[in-house]
């Protein structure tokens, strides 16, 4: 049983607290899910985590709006990482893909979102592309003005829900100024002529990724997510909200090692007495203890300052996400080496656990990219 104290710190509200209750319980009936064809069951988790309400924190109420809650969102991401991956993925890109929508849409926009949030409709964010990552202010795509549309031609790559999302939130060069100010973002519906999936990415832990081709794909400048030349920063602003729960998933795969782990130590002997005895199998725990709780104390740190109102917490959630993700990863790896031979078997928890982790490290924000932002943040 994971540990919940964690949810008694000042950081929560008792409706955070009551939250997380009640969303671990339907993952205990509900994941985790069968992952042989991951389309149809990320579409399924989208259905059924919109049915039972729990995708309502990924993007604005239209009826009563108000910012978007980081907390619930990173402990939504915590607790669905903890029992299954894929689940986690679902909700996650639900909120990624219409977070721009949430914080800078207009009225006739956001009208997706009474779909996103009720689990009817899938959403991606289309950032990253071939020749530029993490690299955001190089891109190449273009989004070209004429009359009263804009014609959109390049490709965006490792894109989340890619070939299953209804609405794309598409980033592209328009020109207003050179580099990061000269980017514009675009809402962009799966079916309109001329976007296509190039390919569909295969990788460790298999998730629904792609590139996409954008042939000419012309949509009308209503389609412009806030002003022109503000792309850049409405994908900043995006980040910054969801950049913290990157963490949170990160600490629910980290949670699981630990309770796997305490289950192996407890059941298994070795030289005649359980394997928590061996004192160096006991140092190993307490250090997965303690990356364990100091993760959650800066994500949820980086998430209550928001909540409070802060502008941006670009350092914060730099922080967070880095900390949490290469923990994480210590964390699984010391999971592996206590299970052994299990621990490297296919099909295993902690397997699955090793495979997972490892792509945090690298989406939004790969962990140097990470280090730059906080240096420079601590210089300011």
């Amino acid at each position: 049983m994971a540990d919940r104290s964690f949810l008694d710190w000042p950081f929560f509200e008792e409706r955070h607290r009551d939250w997380a209750d009640r969303l671990d319980a339907w993952c205990a009936k509900n994941l985790p899910v069968d992952h042989s064809d991951v389309d149809a069951a990320c579409r399924d988790l989208v259905a059924r985590l919109g049915e039972a309400g729990f995708l309502k924190p990924t993007a604005v109420d239209t009826a009563n709006p108000g910012p978007l809650d980081v907390r619930t969102l990173c402990l939504t991401r915590e607790t669905l990482a903890r029992h299954d991956g894929l689940a986690d993925f679902a909700f996650a890109m639900q909120g990624l893909g219409t977070g721009a929508i949430s914080l800078f849409g207009t009225p006739e926009q956001q009208q997706w979102l009474d779909r996103t949030r009720a689990g009817k409709a899938l959403s991606a964010f289309a950032l990253s592309e071939p020749r530029s990552g993490s690299d955001v202010a190089n891109m190449d795509m273009a989004a070209t003005r004429d009359g009263s549309d804009y014609v959109l031609s390049g490709e965006k790559t490792w894109i989340s829900n890619g070939g299953i999302a209804d609405l794309y939130t598409v980033f592209a060069r328009t020109g207003e100024a050179p580099g990061a100010r000269g980017i514009s973002a675009f809402l962009i519906p799966a079916d309109t002529p001329g976007l296509e999936v190039a390919e569909r990415l295969d990788v460790i832990a298999p998730h629904p990724l792609a590139r996409l081709a954008f042939n000419d794909v012309r949509v009308p400048a209503s389609a412009m997510i806030g002003k022109p030349g503000d792309g850049f920063k409405i994908a900043m602003s995006v980040l910054d909200v969801f950049r913290s729960t990157v963490g949170a998933a990160a600490l629910g795969f980290a949670r699981r090692a630990l309770d796997e782990t305490l289950d192996r130590a407890g059941s298994r002997e070795l030289f005649g007495a359980p394997l928590f005895d061996l004192q160096m199998v006991q140092g190993h725990i307490a250090e997965m203890a303690l990356d364990i709780d100091a993760a959650a104390l800066l994500i949820y740190r980086a998430a209550w300052t928001k909540d409070m109102g802060a502008p941006r917490v670009t350092r914060e959630a730099a922080m967070a996400k880095l900390f949490a993700t290469d923990r994480a990863q210590e964390v699984i790896d010391k999971a592996v080496q206590i299970h052994g031979g299990d621990g490297v078997r296919r099909g295993h928890i902690v397997e699955s656990l090793y495979r997972e982790i490892r792509a945090l490290r690298i989406y939004e924000g790969a962990s140097d990219v990470q280090k730059v932002v906080i240096a420079r943040q601590t210089v300011k």
